[in-house]
Protein backbone atom coordinates (compact mmCIF):
# COMPACT_ATOMS: atom_id res chain seq x y z
CA UNK A 1 0.00 0.00 0.00
CA UNK A 2 1.00 3.37 -0.99
CA UNK A 3 0.94 5.82 2.01
CA UNK A 4 0.32 9.63 0.94
CA UNK A 5 1.40 11.56 4.76
CA UNK A 6 0.18 15.25 5.65
CA UNK A 7 1.45 16.76 8.13
CA UNK A 8 0.16 19.90 9.50
CA UNK A 9 1.78 22.33 12.45
CA UNK A 10 0.04 25.17 13.82
CA UNK A 11 -0.04 27.92 17.00
CA UNK A 12 -1.97 26.36 19.67
CA UNK A 13 -2.96 27.76 23.17
CA UNK A 14 -3.26 26.35 25.97
CA UNK A 15 -6.65 26.77 26.01
CA UNK A 16 -7.22 25.08 22.99
CA UNK A 17 -7.21 28.87 20.84
CA UNK A 18 -5.97 29.53 17.74
CA UNK A 19 -5.67 32.29 15.28
CA UNK A 20 -8.76 32.89 12.57
CA UNK A 21 -6.02 31.67 9.85
CA UNK A 22 -5.03 28.67 11.10
CA UNK A 23 -8.42 28.33 12.27
CA UNK A 24 -9.86 28.67 8.47
CA UNK A 25 -6.92 26.73 7.05
CA UNK A 26 -7.37 23.16 9.15
CA UNK A 27 -11.18 23.35 7.91
CA UNK A 28 -9.64 23.37 4.06
CA UNK A 29 -6.94 20.70 5.50
CA UNK A 30 -9.79 18.64 6.49
CA UNK A 31 -11.82 19.30 3.01
CA UNK A 32 -8.59 18.18 1.11
CA UNK A 33 -7.86 15.34 3.35
CA UNK A 34 -11.02 13.90 2.55
CA UNK A 35 -10.69 14.51 -1.01
CA UNK A 36 -7.35 12.91 -1.64
CA UNK A 37 -8.53 9.56 0.50
CA UNK A 38 -11.14 9.02 -1.73
CA UNK A 39 -9.45 10.23 -4.92
CA UNK A 40 -6.32 8.16 -4.34
CA UNK A 41 -7.68 5.25 -2.14
CA UNK A 42 -8.95 4.00 -5.57
CA UNK A 43 -5.30 3.93 -6.81
CA UNK A 44 -4.47 1.85 -4.09
CA UNK A 45 -2.97 4.68 -1.39
CA UNK A 46 -3.70 5.35 1.70
CA UNK A 47 -3.92 9.08 2.74
CA UNK A 48 -2.68 9.88 6.40
CA UNK A 49 -2.99 13.61 8.14
CA UNK A 50 -1.59 14.71 11.39
CA UNK A 51 -1.56 17.71 12.83
CA UNK A 52 0.90 18.99 15.81
CA UNK A 53 0.64 22.04 17.90
CA UNK A 54 2.87 24.81 18.54
CA UNK A 55 3.18 26.19 21.74
CA UNK A 56 3.39 30.47 22.52
CA UNK A 57 6.80 30.01 23.46
CA UNK A 58 7.62 28.00 20.36
CA UNK A 59 5.62 30.53 17.78
CA UNK A 60 7.60 33.11 19.83
CA UNK A 61 10.64 31.72 18.03
CA UNK A 62 9.72 30.94 15.24
CA UNK A 63 6.35 32.47 13.76
CA UNK A 64 6.50 31.03 10.44
CA UNK A 65 6.99 27.50 11.95
CA UNK A 66 3.07 28.00 12.20
CA UNK A 67 0.52 26.95 9.98
CA UNK A 68 3.02 24.95 7.85
CA UNK A 69 2.08 21.98 5.68
CA UNK A 70 4.19 19.01 4.68
CA UNK A 71 3.23 15.83 2.40
CA UNK A 72 5.28 13.21 2.75
CA UNK A 73 8.03 15.48 4.42
CA UNK A 74 8.22 17.87 1.68
CA UNK A 75 6.55 21.16 2.07
CA UNK A 76 3.63 22.42 0.60
CA UNK A 77 5.32 25.45 -1.04
CA UNK A 78 8.52 22.86 -2.40
CA UNK A 79 5.55 20.29 -4.12
CA UNK A 80 3.93 24.19 -5.86
CA UNK A 81 6.80 25.73 -6.28
CA UNK A 82 5.61 28.14 -4.28
CA UNK A 83 7.53 30.38 -1.65
CA UNK A 84 7.06 30.84 2.02
CA UNK A 85 5.52 34.70 3.10
CA UNK A 86 4.55 36.73 5.99
CA UNK A 87 1.43 39.36 7.24
CA UNK A 88 0.10 40.90 10.25
CA UNK A 89 -2.11 38.38 11.80
CA UNK A 90 -4.45 39.16 14.59
CA UNK A 91 -4.22 39.49 18.79
CA UNK A 92 -3.62 35.72 19.38
CA UNK A 93 -0.07 36.12 17.32
CA UNK A 94 0.25 39.21 18.63
CA UNK A 95 2.80 41.24 16.89
CA UNK A 96 4.43 38.22 15.05
CA UNK A 97 4.33 38.39 11.59
CA UNK A 98 2.55 34.72 10.42
CA UNK A 99 3.28 32.20 7.62
CA UNK A 100 1.26 32.60 3.95
CA UNK A 101 2.44 30.81 1.19
CA UNK A 102 3.04 32.42 -1.88
CA UNK A 103 2.02 30.99 -5.02
CA UNK A 104 2.11 32.52 -8.42
CA UNK A 105 0.84 36.17 -8.33
CA UNK A 106 -1.45 35.26 -5.06
CA UNK A 107 -0.65 35.74 -1.24
CA UNK A 108 -2.93 32.89 1.01
CA UNK A 109 -3.31 33.17 4.41
CA UNK A 110 -5.50 30.70 4.57
CA UNK A 111 -4.59 27.63 2.58
CA UNK A 112 -7.28 26.47 0.46
CA UNK A 113 -8.10 22.68 0.24
CA UNK A 114 -7.34 23.21 -3.49
CA UNK A 115 -3.48 23.75 -3.30
CA UNK A 116 -3.45 20.97 -0.80
CA UNK A 117 -4.64 18.65 -3.31
CA UNK A 118 -2.91 19.77 -5.99
CA UNK A 119 0.09 19.12 -3.92
CA UNK A 120 -1.04 15.71 -2.98
CA UNK A 121 -1.87 15.10 -6.44
CA UNK A 122 1.57 15.76 -7.18
CA UNK A 123 3.42 13.64 -4.79
CA UNK A 124 0.93 10.63 -5.31
CA UNK A 125 2.39 10.98 -9.05
CA UNK A 126 5.72 10.60 -7.83
CA UNK A 127 4.76 7.78 -5.68
CA UNK A 128 3.26 5.51 -8.83
CA UNK A 129 5.20 2.95 -10.23
CA UNK A 130 5.99 2.79 -13.62
CA UNK A 131 5.27 -0.47 -14.95
CA UNK A 132 5.87 -1.61 -18.52
CA UNK A 133 3.07 -2.10 -20.87
CA UNK A 134 1.90 -4.74 -21.37
CA UNK A 135 2.76 -5.28 -25.17
CA UNK A 136 6.23 -4.71 -24.15
CA UNK A 137 6.09 -7.63 -21.29
CA UNK A 138 4.34 -10.18 -24.03
CA UNK A 139 7.71 -9.24 -26.12
CA UNK A 140 10.00 -9.39 -23.30
CA UNK A 141 8.41 -12.64 -22.69
CA UNK A 142 8.22 -14.27 -26.23
CA UNK A 143 11.96 -13.39 -26.80
CA UNK A 144 12.91 -15.58 -23.40
CA UNK A 145 10.94 -18.63 -24.95
CA UNK A 146 12.60 -18.02 -28.09
CA UNK A 147 15.98 -17.91 -26.49
CA UNK A 148 15.11 -21.26 -24.09
CA UNK A 149 14.29 -23.66 -27.69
Amino acid sequence: MLILRIRWQRLVEGDGKTCPRCGNTEKELQDAFLRLKEALGVLGFQVEMEKYAITPEDFKKDPLSSNRIWINDKSLEEWLGARTGQSQCCDVCGDSECRTTVAGDHVYETIPASLVIKAGLIAAAEMLPVERPMSEKKRFFATLRMTKS
